[in-house]
């Protein structure tokens, strides 16, 4: 398994009257890829796998659509997830890889939280439903961009990206706050 490894703890990393930028504790992160009858899979998980891409469904794991046949699983322990989907595997065959130590997970909140989100994403952020995820670009970086609320976001990022698109943010969040003065 891999070992969590983060360069930013739990933290407020930036915060202004137009939104705060936050690193949260890191989850357990499955990537999932199946195809055919997911029955087996819903079953072992505790949750029926969403099937659109972009919805998300929250349980015993929390779970995002990335793909026709891709799924982000997020838990808080690795193991228990590990040994359900292992108990399916005879009856459907499937890639459950952990990809915890892979990625740091910002939060994006505040009044002007979406519109912070337009400073690297292209992506029309307002048509982002809440309670969705999509992974997308931010500055040319994949990321996960989970829409918690209206004006919350979650944003899984690269390790080795995260400090450009901390950055970014950070001065975005700043740039917005003066413009309000």
């Amino acid at each position: 398994m891999n070992a969590p490894l983060s360069a930013f703890p739990p933290a407020t990393l930036a915060e202004t009257s137009a939104a705060k930028v936050s690193s949260i504790l890191p989850k357990v992160r499955f990537s999932l890829r199946a195809r055919g009858d997911l029955a087996p899979l819903d079953q072992a998980l505790g949750v029926a796998l969403p099937r659109r891409i972009g919805e998300t469904v929250k349980g015993a794991v929390e779970v995002a659509c990335l793909g026709p046949d891709e799924w982000l699983v997020l838990a808080s322990e690795a193991a228990p997830v590990a040994q359900a989907c292992a108990g399916v595997y005879a009856t459907l065959p499937h890639s459950l890889v952990e990809i915890s130590a892979r990625e740091v997970t910002f939060v994006i909140d505040g009044p002007r939280a979406s519109e912070l989100m337009t400073i690297g994403c292209a992506r029309d952020i307002d048509a982002i439903a809440v309670g969705s995820a999509r992974r997308t670009l931010f500055d040319g970086a994949t990321v996960t961009l989970w829409r918690d609320a209206e004006d919350r976001f979650r944003m899984d990022v690269w390790n080795s990206f995260a400090p450009h698109l901390l950055h970014l943010l950070q001065v975005g969040a700043r740039e917005l706050a003066a413009e309000s003065v």
